[in-house]
């Protein structure tokens, strides 16, 4: 029904043309057999299809969308979750995943299906074209094409030990292909995890945020003695990194981190190559780190804040096409895009930045990434992020949560560990008050509505709250930041930072 509501609702859209989309899908469970069923209620529908010949990353398919001028997409995934789940997203002509007013017209149209009958199946099969090795290729080249910054440091530094991980899932091909398409020779995969499983044996979730998620990949990558660890989901669209440190061991960034270090790495590179025009901008999500605001300032970059959700960075990308050239952007939740080649997160592409940027530390400044991003922490100010989930299950759940947000909202905290909140943004009605003032002005650069909350203090702290729209819990989101006079007092200031966080967290008794 969610196919052929779809495929009502693009007809509709583009009477009278010929509608050409694309399917695709990841290694769940399932996700195969539901693909072709998705292709062939397309193709019934007589819209020509194209359907990848076995699993592939969600952004290739978004991509797919743009190389070959379709009109939208479908890939069936459930991203990062546990094996129990799969799932359908999406795409609009733009190679982005549907935003308004087309997600709720799509939705309309699906509810109009009241039977099977009305959903058509078994015609037109010479509709469905497959894609195969030869549109990977392209994929690969226009990533490289797009994205590399560095090849001559990747060519002396080539055999730069990488350990990688799949995580069972549509990574397995195109990040190592993607790699070597960059000039790196030596990447170690894990070989337990590089079997394509939707059960995902040798992880209790697939989720490249979690440690016990990632230790297989650290161990060899210990064991190695490698440089660099990298991971991607079931559907390649985030990406894990963990790094080794002075003292041998690694340490697993969270997505603030490898945002900051991609960012920074592009950034830096744009301008020592002389890329960098008036308008050149990069793009995050509300409640990301509020470090890459400083860093595109330091180097004449607008800097966009979204929010939550990759959609919202593809809209801000299509509105400014043509105008201003997008450089990199991505959201905290492990997800980032350099060039503006698709239109959705890219594992792919980030898993190279990511190591390139590593090749281009060590040849371009003796150091490792990790103390790369230690430096960026003295020259910019150490900023430090930490999110806290509250669960409330059930349709009591729901109300708790509700009643939270109705409750912050009418008793705001006027201060956070001393510091007085000074700005209160509220996206639910697009206003930002100025508590020092008694000012309320529209909040900049967002047009859309989301039930969001945020508190800004004198010393800096952000405190940011919204209910999750997928599962029943409300999110909590921290970000402090202090100066690093030197990389030898980093654990002192990490540590300071931290016991911040969890005072926060305490005053606010979560």
């Amino acid at each position: 029904t969610a196919t052929q509501g779809l495929a009502n609702y693009l007809k509709k859209n583009f009477a009278g043309e010929q509608v050409k989309v694309a399917v695709a899908h990841d290694s769940r469970n399932n996700s195969r057999l539901f693909a072709e069923h998705v292709a062939d209620i397309f193709a019934s529908n007589g819209f020509k299809v194209y359907l990848f010949d076995a699993l592939r990353p969600t952004p290739e398919m978004s991509f797919a969308i743009r190389e070959l001028g379709l009109h939208s997409g479908v890939v069936i995934t459930a991203s990062h979750n546990p094996k129990e789940y799969n799932g359908y997203k999406a795409y609009w002509t733009d190679g982005a995943q549907v935003t308004s007013p087309h997600d709720v017209n799509i939705i309309d149209e699906v509810a109009l299906i009241t039977s099977n009958d009305q959903v058509l199946k078994g015609l037109n099969p010479e509709n469905i074209t497959i894609l195969g090795e030869e549109f990977d290729k392209i994929y690969l080249d226009r990533i490289k094409k797009d994205v590399q910054l560095s090849p001559e440091c990747v060519a002396k530094y080539h055999d730069m030990k990488i350990v990688y991980t799949p995580l069972h899932g549509s990574g397995v091909r195109l990040v190592p292909e993607s790699l070597k398409n960059f000039g790196f020779t030596n990447v170690i995969m894990v070989p337990e995890q590089a079997v394509v499983d939707g059960n995902f044996p040798t992880v209790e979730s697939p989720n490249p945020e979690e440690r016990k998620t990632m230790q297989m990949a650290i161990d060899l990558a210990q064991e190695q003695n490698a440089d660099l660890v990298l991971a991607t989901d079931p559907d390649s669209d985030r990406l894990g990194v963990a790094l080794r440190t002075g003292k041998g061991d690694y340490v697993l960034l969270n997505g603030n981190q490898t945002l900051v270090l991609i960012m920074c790495y592009q950034l830096t590179r744009w301008a020592e190559l002389g890329l960098i025009k008036e308008g050149d901008y990069v793009v995050k999500t509300i409640v990301t780190s509020m470090m890459p605001d400083a860093v595109a300032a330091h180097y004449g970059v607008k800097c966009y804040n979204c929010l939550t959700g990759f959609k919202y960075i593809a809209k801000i990308i299509r509105e400014q096409e043509g105008k201003h050239t997008y450089i990199g952007g991505g959201e905290e939740s492990f997800g980032y895009l350099g060039g503006s080649y698709v239109r959705d997160k890219d594992g792919v592409s980030a898993c190279s930045l990511a190591a390139e940027a590593a090749a281009w530390c060590r040849d371009t400044k003796g150091v490792t990434l990790y103390e790369w991003l230690q430096d960026l922490y003295v020259k910019f100010g150490f900023y430090r992020e930490s999110l806290v989930n509250v669960v409330r299950k059930g349709k009591d759940g729901a109300e708790q949560i509700q009643n939270m947000m109705v409750e912050f909202r009418a008793n705001p905290p006027q201060e956070i560990l001393g510091s007085k909140v000074v700005e209160i943004y509220d996206y639910k009605t697009l206003e930002l008050k100025n508590t020092v003032t008694g000012e309320v002005s529209p909040i900049p650069g967002i047009e859309d509505k989301s039930n969001v909350l945020q508190w800004v203090t004198e010393d800096g702290t952000k405190v940011s709250v919204r209910p999750s729209g997928t599962e029943p819990k409300i999110k909590f989101y921290f970000g402090v930041k202090a100066e690093l006079p030197s990389v030898a007092e980093f654990e002192k200031v990490e540590a300071e930072l931290d016991a911040k966080i969890e005072a926060i967290k305490a005053e606010l008794k979560l």
